[in-house]
């Protein structure tokens, strides 16, 4: 396994994260628990959650996927050897402590408090923000709308919250999702500022289908130490080839949830696979594997989070680290993204 520093700090995480949101959805405790002891055997120390999870999110299985997690510490007693990173909720459904924002003291309190019971542990090393609370773009949106009511001069209180369960002993780090660049920069800026908490990472999607984090963001975590925790780097599973020549596998996330992942439903989306495709044959190479490796050795990049829902395909994302690609392939890959520049943003 090979690993990296989380953001300035002397952690080392495993560049291959461990996903874990199907648990409780697609999958059972059970197998759970079998992803639990075939990563850490492998070398990944580095696992991530929600409260929100699973996905899709639904009243009757929130917090489901941090149950699971809590259920194997208690059982493995092994808590000590994970770096363990979960999420609080941006602005949510009712079901959720009420609906609306989530990033307030009292709400930000319960759901630490309620995350730590779930995973039945003293602590979570990697606290992040799920989503911004602000009007920003986000989950692949467009046509930013800008609406001005002050709402960046919350993240100072945020820090500030944050400040508070780390002096506690509940959380040891802190970061983001779903950021943009200037609230990236602006997170660091009042961090500096006001000596609050530093954000450590960040967590946004980056695969071959999507690229659109090497556009600002890449330059911020390269000079400032905040690195990506790539997640969806197989484009919820376009890029394992599955889909390809309107194959739709039985129990596969889009044949169970197709109203839910409609991200990479875009009119070039099969042309680009395909191609990625062709590249990863002439090679003999995997694709998925091929996939994830790119994403792997981009200097910004701390963390890929893999999802599997089998172990055929944990076993074979967990691989991806031993593969070489060469300056050949990636040019190749890098002529795909020219002819199908972000298909799916």
């Amino acid at each position: 396994m090979n690993y990296k520093k989380l953001g300035n700090t002397d952690l080392d995480v495993s560049t291959i994260c461990l996903g874990t949101m199907t648990w409780g959805e697609q999958n059972t405790q059970d197998e759970g628990f079998e992803q639990m002891d075939y990563a850490l055997d492998q070398g990944i120390n580095f696992w991530d959650t929600a409260e929100l999870y699973s996905v899709p999110p639904k009243e009757e299985t929130y917090g489901y996927t941090e149950i699971i997690i809590g259920n194997w510490f208690k059982k493995s007693k092994k808590r000590d050897k994970v770096i363990l990173a979960s999420k609080v909720a941006g602005p949510m459904k009712a079901y959720l402590r009420g609906g609306g924002n989530n990033y307030g003291i009292e709400k930000m309190t319960q759901a630490i408090n309620d995350s730590l019971k779930r995973l039945q542990t003293d602590y979570i090393d990697l606290y992040q923000l799920h989503w911004p609370e602000r009007n920003t773009n986000m989950f692949g949106r467009l046509g930013y709308e800008h609406k001005d009511n002050g709402d960046w001069n919350k993240f100072g209180d945020v820090l500030g919250y944050l400040q508070k369960f780390i002096d506690a002993g509940k959380i040891r780090k802190i970061g983001l999702s779903n950021e943009t660049p200037w609230g990236v920069s602006k997170f660091l800026e009042i961090s500096k500022e006001k000596k609050l908490p530093r954000m450590m990472s960040v967590q946004n999607p980056y695969n071959l289908l999507n690229r659109t984090y090497e556009v600002g963001l890449a330059e911020i975590s390269i000079r400032d130490q905040i690195g990506l925790l790539a997640y969806s780097p197989l484009a919820s599973g376009y890029l394992s080839g599955k889909y390809r020549n309107n194959q739709m596998p039985k129990n596969s996330r889009i044949e169970r949830d197709s109203d839910f992942w409609t991200r990479y439903d875009k009119p070039n989306t099969n042309k680009a696979v395909d191609k990625y495709y062709e590249i990863a044959k002439k090679y003999n190479l995997d694709l998925a594997q091929m996939s994830l490796k790119f994403l792997e050795i981009q200097p910004f990049v701390t963390s890929v989070i893999i999802g599997a829902t089998t172990m055929e395909q944990l076993k074979t994302n967990i691989e991806s680290i031993n593969i070489n690609l060469t300056q050949e392939i990636i040019k190749e890959i890098n002529e795909v993204q020219n002819i199908y520049p972000n298909p799916c943003p």
